[in-house]
């Protein structure tokens, strides 16, 4: 079976840095989704997260996304990329990267000054609940934050052409 390669397949990972990038946009009738790819290592270059931090990132900021007073009834998924570079955010609006910065911004803050038992971390709620890495995902976030988010550059909001 011949099969087209992905869109997310034909970014060139070797030119990619961290940052905030519009991975795709689909149209569900009248609503567009927007796909973000939140790359906070550099793919091939870096090492890679573990599961333990991407794991409570992904607890944390799909938890935060889901509290968010604005943007909570337009997420649509928040979870972690298979290759453990970062982080797919899926809203529900036509958004360019620059426009979800400061909600980034507000989120990586959250869990990099995040205390306390993370939310659905027991076994009741979660399948792997003992494979978590608060302090190590606070560390992750934080550099994120500083490295990136923080006057973020073009070059780190479009994909390398």
């Amino acid at each position: 079976m011949e099969m087209n390669k992905i869109a997310s397949f034909t970014v060139d990972h070797i030119r990619l840095v961290p940052g905030i990038y519009v991975s795709r946009k689909d149209k569900i009738s009248d609503t567009v989704i927007t796909t973000f790819d939140i790359r906070m290592t550099s793919p091939n270059d870096e090492p890679v997260m573990n599961t333990a931090e991407v794991h409570t990132i992904e607890h944390l900021g799909a938890t935060f996304l889901r509290n968010h007073g604005q943007y909570k009834d337009r997420v649509v998924y928040f979870g972690p990329m298979g290759c453990r570079t970062g982080f797919y955010l899926l809203l529900a609006g036509d958004y360019t990267s620059a426009d979800i910065v400061p909600l980034m911004q507000e989120m990586f803050s959250f869990i990099a000054s995040y205390e306390g038992e993370i939310p659905g971390a027991c076994a009741r709620d979660c399948g792997n609940y003992l494979d978590m890495n608060l302090p190590m995902s606070r560390y992750l976030a934080q550099k994120f934050l500083t490295d990136v988010l923080t006057d973020i550059q073009d070059c780190r909001l479009n994909y390398p052409e």
